[in-house]
This record gives C-alpha cells, sequence and structure tokens, in this order.
C-alpha cells in the first residue's frame, strides 16, 4: 500500500512537472479584438451591379492554444456587424411624364459569430490563417431612402421616403456557414494587427428560388493579448 501510494505521489508529481514545462514553454493566451468590416452581400446573377460594400465592427475575445511548434488554434467570439449596400436606379415613361426612382439602403445583419482558425507562424511575430466561421444570427435592420421624381413639361416633382424597420428573422436562416483566411503581425508580445477575408458558404434566407445570398466581409482590426 505505501509503494502505491509513493509511487502515485511520484506520477503526480512528473505530471505536474510536464504540465509547468508545457505551460512555460507554450502556453494558451487569451486576447480581446476589435475591428471594422467591409461586408456585401453576394449572388450570381446579373442584377448584381448595384451591391456596394457596407461599413460595420466587429469585437469580441479569443484564446490561442499552441498545438505544435508553429502551428496553434484559435477559436474566437466576436460580435459581427455583416450586410450590404444598395443602390438602385429606375426610369420609366407614363404617357409623355418622365418618373425616376432611386432607392438607397442599407442591410444590416447582426451575428454572434464563432471563427476557429488554423494559425502557422511564418516568422515569431507573423502568422497566417485559415479555417470555418460559424454564425449565429441575432438580428438586423433595413434603414434607407427612396426618391422619386416626376418631370412633365418643364415641371419636376420630386419626393422622398426614409424608412428604418427591423428584418423579419423568420426569412432568415438563423445559422451562418463561411471560411475565412487572413494574416496577423504583432509588434509587441501583446499588441498587434490582424486583416481577414470570410467568404459566406450557406444562404442567408430560408428560402429563395433564385441564386443562394451569401455574407463576405473584409475585416481589419487590432488585437491584444494578455500576458
Amino acid at each position: 500500500m505505501k509503494k502505491l501510494i509513493l509511487g502515485l505521489a511520484i506520477a503526480a508529481s512528473l505530471s505536474v512537472n510536464a504540465q509547468e514545462k508545457t505551460k512555460s514553454s507554450s502556453p494558451v493566451t487569451f486576447g480581446v479584438k476589435a475591428g471594422f468590416n467591409a461586408s456585401t452581400l453576394s449572388k450570381v446573377d446579373q442584377y448584381d451591379n448595384d451591391q456596394k460594400l457596407k461599413p460595420g465592427f466587429s469585437a469580441g475575445a479569443f484564446a490561442n492554444i499552441p498545438v505544435a511548434e508553429k502551428f496553434s488554434i484559435q477559436p474566437e467570439l466576436l460580435f459581427n456587424q455583416l450586410g450590404s449596400k444598395t443602390e438602385e436606379r429606375e426610369v420609366y415613361y407614363v404617357n409623355s411624364d418622365r418618373y425616376s426612382r432611386e432607392v438607397d439602403y442599407k442591410k444590416t445583419l447582426n451575428y454572434l459569430a464563432v471563427p476557429v482558425m488554423v494559425q502557422y507562424n511564418i516568422l515569431p511575430q507573423l502568422y497566417v490563417e485559415a479555417g470555418p466561421e460559424f454564425g449565429f444570427l441575432l438580428g438586423g435592420k433595413n434603414k434607407g431612402d427612396i426618391t422619386t421624381a416626376r418631370t412633365s413639361g418643364n415641371t419636376t416633382t420630386t419626393q422622398t421616403t426614409t424608412f428604418s424597420e427591423k428584418i423579419i428573422k423568420d426569412l432568415y436562416n438563423k445559422f451562418n456557414f463561411g471560411i475565412g483566411i487572413g494574416a496577423g503581425y504583432y509588434f509587441t508580445q501583446n499588441f498587434g494587427v490582424t486583416a481577414r477575408f470570410t467568404a459566406g458558404i450557406t444562404d442567408i434566407y430560408k428560402e429563395n428560388s433564385a441564386d443562394a445570398v451569401r455574407n463576405n466581409a473584409f475585416q481589419v482590426g487590432v488585437a491584444y493579448k494578455f500576458k
């Protein structure tokens, strides 16, 4: 019994020492990050020319877990603001009257995003990354202006309507999946800059008889690791 207890004590001691060495050589680090999003909703059809990049932001926390000398896995939990900016222009005639219709609006989609990036350190301070991103729709809003002008002879009358409304969540897929690729550079052990492009894979709408509409976003920001 004494030998068993002694053996267990030695094994526990060796295990603790090994864990301490592992922690000291390649510790798991935690941090926070925030940045700017330039996003759009893409689809492959002939009506896509009016899609513009919409500004937004992302912010959250991450853990960096070393798995090899130059490889690590970085899961993140982010608030991610996606969507698009749309400009529509239309001109039509009714008898001899000329009508023009201009629509400028933004669709904002807010997600709780969970990227899981595999990072490779080219240099101790420089890395590249790739991995999946899982998103969960929190809500969103459509906001914009509709301007209609009627020209009859030498007289033009213009009317502008502003709208702002929450999206109908039942029309949207609650789950969003994408693939991200990016890079980052740490100027110090704590502070760095990041860049990432995430291409959407899933359709944002539940029922869509046309081509799939997907989230795409380019993100740049800063990151801070707690040491």
